[in-house]
C-alpha cells in the first residue's frame, strides 16, 4: 500500500526537481538501513517496497519474536538438571530451538498476520499482506509448511529422547492450536486483553521451557505450574505489543488492555505484571533454599524497574520498542537463572 502523502521519489522524478531540492545522496532515495532491518525482523517502523519473495516470507515470520522461544528451550534444558555439553546434545537442543523459533513461532506469526490483515492495514500498512507484496495463497502455503515441519521435528525429537508418550509432539500440536485460536475467529483469543495476552505469554515462556525440559529430563507438575506462573510475567510483556496497535484495535473492536483501561493504566498493569511475578519466582527459590539464585534474580529485576520508569511509564506509545530493547534482556537472563536454580535443586 503506497503512502498517499509521500509519493515515491524515484531517480527519474528526482532528475526533474530543481537543483536546490534534489537529494544529496542515493541513500536519500531509498529506505534507511535501519528501516530495512526493522522490516526483515518484523518490527514496528519498517520500510516498504521489498520485492524479494524470500525476504517477504521471512518478514511474515517476524524473526525478532523467535528469541524468547529459543531462550525458553535453553531454560528448560537447564531446569532438567541433565543437560551436558556434548556435540550431540548441542545439535539436539538446536533442533528443538529450530522447532520452537523459526518453525512454530514463524507459523504463529504468519497465521496472525493472515487474520490481522485488516488491522495491519490501519496500524502497519507496510506489512506484507496489506501492502499486497505477497498473495493469500502464498501465505496459506507458508502456514502449512511451517506447521507440518515444526510437528515433524517435534516427532523426531521424541524419538531421540526415547519417549514412550510423544510429549514434545503433543506440546507442538497443542501450542499450534493455541496459536490458531489466538488469531482466528470465532474464538480469536486476542480479542480479550487478559486471555489473549496470557495465552501469548504462556506460549512464549512455558511451552518452549516444557519442550527443553522434556527433551533432557522428565516434565513434571512442579515445572508446569511454576512456568505457568512465570508466564504471568510474560502476559505483561505481551501487553507491550498492544500499544502500537491501539487505534486499529479500537476501530475493529479488539479489547486489548490499552483499549479497555487507557494507555496510562494499561502501562502500569503491564509493568506490575512483569515485576511482581518475577519477584514471586524469586520467593519460591528462597523457599527451596536456592538463595544465591534468588538474589541474582532480584538484582536483575532492579534495572527492569529503572527502564520502566525511564521509558515505558513516561510514554508507552513512543518508547515501547526502546523499552523492550533495554529491559527485556534482564527478564530473559532472569528466566535462565530460575532454570539453573530449579535444575540445581532437582525440582
Amino acid at each position: 500500500m503506497s503512502d498517499l502523502t509521500q509519493p515515491e521519489l524515484t531517480p527519474e522524478k528526482t532528475a526533474q526537481l530543481p537543483v536546490d531540492v534534489q537529494p544529496n545522496t542515493e541513500a536519500e532515495l531509498a529506505p534507511s538501513r535501519s528501516a530495512k532491518t526493522r522490516q526483515m525482523l518484523g518490527m514496528k517502523g519498517a520500510a516498504s517496497g521489498e520485492s524479494n519473495i524470500w525476504k517477504i516470507r521471512l518478514q511474515l515470520m517476524k524473526p525478532i519474536t523467535w528469541i524468547p522461544l529459543i531462550w525458553g528451550v535453553v531454560c528448560g534444558a537447564a531446569s532438567s538438571g541433565n543437560y551436558t555439553w556434548t556435540l550431540e546434545n548441542v545439535l539436539i537442543a538446536a533442533a528443538c530451538m529450530l522447532m520452537s523459533g523459526p518453525l512454530l513461532a514463524g507459523y504463529t506469526q504468519t497465521i496472525n498476520d493472515f487474520y490481522d490483515r485488516e488491522i495491519d492495514a490501519i496500524n502497519e500498512p507496510y506489512r506484507p499482506i496489506p501492502s499486497g507484496v505477497i498473495s493469500i495463497p502464498q501465505v496459506i502455503t507458508q502456514v502449512w509448511v511451517l506447521l507440518l515441519a515444526g510437528i515433524g521435528v517435534a516427532y523426531l525429537l521424541d524419538l531421540w529422547a526415547g519417549h514412550s508418550f510423544p510429549t514434545i509432539t503433543v506440546l507442538a500440536i497443542g501450542g499450534s492450536f493455541i496459536s490458531y485460536i489466538y488469531s482466528a475467529p470465532p474464538l480469536k483469543l486476542k480479542k480479550n486483553g487478559w486471555l489473549g495476552n496470557y495465552a501469548l505469554g504462556a506460549s512464549y515462556i512455558a511451552l518452549p521451557w516444557w519442550a527443553g525440559h522434556a527433551l533432557f529430563g522428565d516434565l513434571n507438575s512442579t515445572i508446569v505450574v511454576l512456568t505457568l506462573f512465570y508466564s504471568l510475567a510474560g502476559l505483561g510483556i505481551a501487553v507491550v505489543n498492544d500499544f502500537k496497535s491501539v487505534e486499529g484495535d479500537r476501530q475493529l473492536g479488539l479489547q486489548s488492555l490499552p483499549v479497555m483501561f487507557g494507555v496510562t493504566t494499561a502501562a502500569w498493569i503491564c509493568v506490575l505484571m512483569i515485576d511482581i511475578f518475577q519477584i514471586g519466582i524469586a520467593g519460591y527459590l528462597v523457599y527451596i533454599h536456592q538463595n544465591l539464585y534468588a538474589t541474582i534474580l532480584m538484582l536483575l529485576v532492579i534495572p527492569q524497574i529503572t527502564f520502566q520508569d525511564m521509558y515505558f511509564l513516561r510514554d508507552p506509545l513512543k518508547n515501547d520498542v526502546k523499552y523492550q530493547a533495554s529491559a527485556q534482556p534482564f527478564l530473559v537472563l532472569g528466566m535462565l537463572v530460575a532454570g539453573l536454580a530449579l535444575g540445581h535443586a532437582g525440582v
